[in-house]
């Protein structure tokens, strides 16, 4: 049983977020303080500085983030405050604290160029705003923070919360006959709640419980592959929704923000170094749609 470790977890009211707020009751040797837009604005640096004032963690994990990738072009410096500045800001109270720090990051800072699964090492060009800022957070982080800071670029997040594409898919498939859906972008969706377990492996793992340790990049999300096309369908199929599903390419679905056309992410390293067991998509769609079944 690893020491009792206070655990303030930002952005608890997104994907994440909530994904943590369910599974923490099975973690009762943290104790959790989740950190919601009422506690501390991450539009105003100094909310975040008051708050952290008042309240000291052993790990702060950052679910907090401008994910509205559109908007994103036309409010760039607001997309920038979230995802670059906030962040800059939370890793530098970490420090001061002697807080371990983890942040989520995007497979979005890459170009989605590329025809192999993107490791750490593989060079980032952003085609968005979105992306930009996500990177510059990360990068915040690691000029900041050399030891006790870990980043995680994930993909394709989805959850019974909030909005995403599961339960847009699930809304438009019962509201439609027929629907056009993009199959020129590849990836793999990401459970949130495989994610926030995947996290607290992490934590609970030994080496970031009882030592400074180099901080480091992992990329995190399920396991195989699909177009978005492909989701929609399986979505449908687990779902038994009668909806046609016609693929069409990105060009016929023109967006203000670039997105990657290929962004597979390679999880070797994260799964080699903490023994992290990464569920197979389709199996943890299953999961989700019986989930939110249950609470319709």
């Amino acid at each position: 049983m690893p020491k009792l470790k206070s655990i303030a977890v930002t952005g608890s009211t997104g994907q994440l977020g909530q994904s943590f707020k369910h599974i923490a009751v099975n973690y009762p040797c943290y104790d959790f303080t989740f950190v919601g837009r009422g506690d501390l604005d991450f539009n105003e640096p100094e909310s975040i500085i008051d708050y952290f004032e008042q309240h000291q963690f052993d790990v702060i994990i950052n679910c907090a983030a401008y994910t509205a990738v559109d908007k994103a072009e036309s409010e760039p410096e607001l997309a920038r405050q979230i995802n670059h500045l906030a962040v800059k800001k939370l890793a530098g109270i970490a420090s001061n604290q002697n807080a371990k720090f983890i942040h989520i990051s995007t497979d979005y800072v890459f170009n989605g160029k590329q025809y192999r699964p993107y490791n750490e090492l593989d060079g980032i060009a952003p085609q968005s705003v979105y992306g930009e800022t996500k990177l510059a957070g990360e990068q915040a982080i690691f000029e900041i923070m050399p030891v006790n800071a870990i980043v995680i670029r994930t993909s394709w997040v989805y959850s019974e919360y909030g909005n995403n594409f599961v339960k847009t898919m699930l809304r438009l498939g019962s509201e439609r006959d027929a629907l056009n859906v993009i199959f020129d972008q590849i990836g793999t969706p990401t459970y949130a709640q495989d994610l926030a377990t995947a996290i607290l492996a992490i934590v609970d793992s030994k080496d970031f419980t009882t030592s400074v340790f180099n901080s480091e990049l992992y990329h995190y999300s399920n396991e195989g592959v699909c177009s978005w096309y492909d989701f929609a369908k399986v979505i449908f199929s687990h779902s038994e929704i009668e909806c046609i599903v016609s693929p069409i390419e990105t060009k016929d679905y023109p967006t203000p923000a670039t997105r990657p056309h290929y962004s597979l992410l390679n999880k070797t390293k994260i799964k080699q170094h903490f023994n992290v067991t990464i569920p197979y998509w389709q199996d943890s769609l299953r999961k989700c749609l019986k989930n939110l079944q249950e609470k319709a």
